[in-house]
Parts: C-alpha cells; structure tokens; sequence
C-alpha cells in the first residue's frame, strides 16, 4: 500500500464523533493531474463493517470477464466458468493470491478460495486482451463514486480504534498502480466534506491493456 496526500476541505466545522454513533462524510474524488472526477472507484474503510464470506463467479463470456471487478471479503469461493467456445488459460501472480487454472472448458474442477486481503490481477494465458480485478477486504465497501466522483461513507463506532484517525482505502482500474489500494488517512473532528485526489493513467488506446502482465506470465 502507498500513502497519498489528502486535501481536507472543512467547508463547515466539523463535529467531534462521540463514538457511539455512525458518521457520514461527503467525499469527492478527483484525478489528480485534470482535475476531473473519478467515477466508478471503490471506496473501503477500514475497520468497517464486517461481512461473511461468499461464493462468487467471474464468468468468460465473449471473450471477456465478468464482471470486470468483483469485491469479495476475505476468505470467499469464486468460480470461473467458461461460456465461451474456445477454452482459456486463467491466472494470476498477485501477492494476494497466485492461481493457475490451464487451458480448460466449461467449469473448472474447484472454486479459488481467496484468503489473502488485497488487489488479485486477473488474465488469459490465451487472449490477452482479458483482464478482470477481484478486491479481498476485511471490511463491506462503503461504495462507489457517482458519475461526480461523490459518495457518502458511513463511519460506525467500531472504525475508531482509538488513534484519532481513521483509514480509507480508494481502488480504481486506472490508477497508475492499479494492483494496490490508495491509502489515506483521516483525523477527528472529521470534516463536513472531504476532498481526495488520485493519479490515474490515460484510457488505453487499444485492447492491448494486458501486454506487460502477458510478458511477465511467460517469463515465469
């Protein structure tokens, strides 16, 4: 995990959390570089609400994944059919949880469980152009942004540890280091609205999003 600078807009005084009730805290995410909202990030807090784990799916269908991006908590099952009519090569090499399901049709034997917190970067050995992201979190996420890059986060009693501060975890597909979580931290009184800026990479010009993962799978 890498730490961001976090810009704190107090647009009004903020109210000292007493700790036995659920704050909420407007929050605006930016790019960094223009400026423009980031839509459709996830938001984590950390210390949050719990939840069990799951049986999940990411299917291959038309070539592709999906979903996309799946969030998981810890220790839950996810299966990868495959629709399609052409076998495929799943994988992933991520410090999370490292996989290898080879050329297969159809449904693999077992489900991959994911014991592991963190960001697991998911390809095909075979189409390159496929790349699908699970997110493991100890905590439910408190959301995504809208379209404005806005979202409401709800802080219970049980994220204050006692520090004074509370940790958010922000993911996007295009953040420049998309196989971890931007960190930042927030201090009590927590503000009316608060304001966090990440660097994302340009929208890739074609489907070769995948070739540096690829060239890093067949030195392996």
């Amino acid at each position: 995990m890498y730490k961001l600078t976090v810009t704190l807009f107090l647009l009004l005084a903020g109210s000292l959390c007493n700790g036995a009730e659920t704050n909420t805290v407007p929050l605006q995410l930016t790019d960094n570089l223009s400026g423009k909202p980031v839509a459709n990030a996830v938001v984590i807090l950390e210390n949050g609400l719990s939840e069990s784990p799951v049986e999940a799916e990411i299917v291959q269908k038309n070539r592709n994944f999906h979903p996309h991006t799946l969030i998981i908590p810890k220790n839950s099952r996810v299966d990868f059919p495959n629709q399609d009519n052409t076998q495929h090569h799943v994988y992933s090499f991520s410090p999370a949880k490292a996989f290898n399901i080879e050329l297969y049709a159809g449904r693999p034997t077992e489900p991959v469980v994911f014991d592991k917190t963190g960001v697991v970067e998911i390809g095909c050995n075979i189409h390159d152009h496929m790349q699908a992201f699970i997110l493991v979190t100890d905590s439910a996420p408190s959301g995504r942004t809208d379209e404005q890059g806005r979202l409401t986060v709800e802080i219970p009693p049980s994220a204050d540890d006692g520090s004074g501060k509370i940790e958010l975890q922000v993911w996007h597909p295009r953040l420049t280091d998309n196989t971890r979580m931007a960190r930042f931290t927030v201090e009590q009184p927590y503000p009316e609205s608060l304001k966090l800026s990440v660097k994302l990479s340009p929208e890739p010009a074609s489907d070769d999003r995948l070739d540096g993962l690829q060239e890093r799978f067949r030195e392996l």
